[in-house]
Parts: C-alpha cells; structure tokens; sequence
C-alpha cells in the first residue's frame, strides 16, 4: 500500500468516526468533496498545511495521526523510572520514559526541608501537582500559595513560578506538565 493510500485511509477512518461525510469534511476545511474523495482513495497526496487543516478538523494532530498505535506502550515499571538527585538531596523521577513525544509530563518531586525547585521561566502550557506528602509552597508569579498532603494545584504557566518546602519533612508531590517541560 503507498503512503497515498495510507494516508486516504486514515482520514477516511477518521472521518466516519467523526460521523462526518465527505461533504461535511471538505466544507470545514474549505476543500472540495472532489478532493477529499480523491484523498481518501490514494489518488492524490496534501500538502503538509492541508493535512493539518483535516486532521485538526478530525480531532486531532499530526504526530497522532502519524503515530502508529501497535508501538504504543501503555505501562511503564518502576525499572523505567529515570531520577535525578542534585547536592541539597532534592529529587525528581521521570514517571514515563518517553514522556518528550506525549502532550503531558508526569514527574514525582522530592523536596528536602528548607529546599526549593529552581525558578521555571515563563512558558506555554500548564503545570498540576498534587501533594503526597508534606507542604509545600507555590510562588507563582509574586504570589504564595500553601499547599499540604492531599491537596492538588494547577495554574497556566505563562508566569515564572517554582515549588519550595514549607514543613520539617521531606515533600513528595506528583507534578504534571502540559506539554512536557523538564
């Protein structure tokens, strides 16, 4: 099967799970019913910016659409795990090994008493953390925020922001990026 062909069907896949008919799909996308049926039977390639135009219309994006699901791996053991530890004893795990190529980034932070993360600049996304142990504080932007076991937090990370400990204990907090950061 060529890639024309793949690609056709692929989006004519799509397209049915959508509910939606050649139609509906060429009007979204400003194309015509004539091309998305060429497309979807190999007869012609997009380019790359049409092929964006459909997918994100599809719901959903080009590495997904590209991404074959057979090498997706679901489970990771602990033995994946990657940790770095700096001087002061403070740690962060990478929870998910390939976390680079998904749209979120699970770590698990380990804050010794008196410690703080260092400050993260500015940057697209959202950062989410649930405390498991300790307190913690949040500075985000010139704000603190407490944050003690049990409790969660998220915020958008167009401001600089950093977590610092807040008890006499080590901290354990289970921290998601979007998209990934670390």
């Amino acid at each position: 099967m060529s890639i024309e062909e793949q690609i056709g069907m692929k989006i004519r896949n799509l397209r049915n799970q959508n509910g939606l008919t050649q139609e509906e799909l060429a009007d979204r996308t400003e194309l015509t019913k004539g091309f998305i049926s060429q497309l979807e039977r190999g007869l012609t390639a997009p380019s790359v910016s049409t092929l964006l135009d459909i997918v994100e219309c599809l719901g959903t994006n080009l590495s997904d659409f590209f991404h074959d699901e057979d090498d997706l791996q679901i489970v990771f053991p602990k033995e994946d795990y990657f940790e770095k530890e700096d001087e002061d004893g403070n740690s962060i795990t990478w929870l998910i090994a390939t976390a680079q190529s998904r749209s979120l980034e699970p770590i698990l932070v380990r804050l010794q008493p008196g410690q703080s993360m260092p400050v993260d600049k500015p940057h697209e996304g959202e950062e989410f953390g649930y405390v498991l142990d300790g307190k913690i504080q949040v500075h985000y932007g010139d704000e603190k925020y407490t944050v003690k076991k049990g409790d969660s937090f998220i915020f958008p990370a167009n401001r600089k922001h950093r977590i610092s400990s807040a008890c006499k204990k080590v901290s354990s907090i289970l921290w998601i990026s979007s998209p990934p950061s670390f």
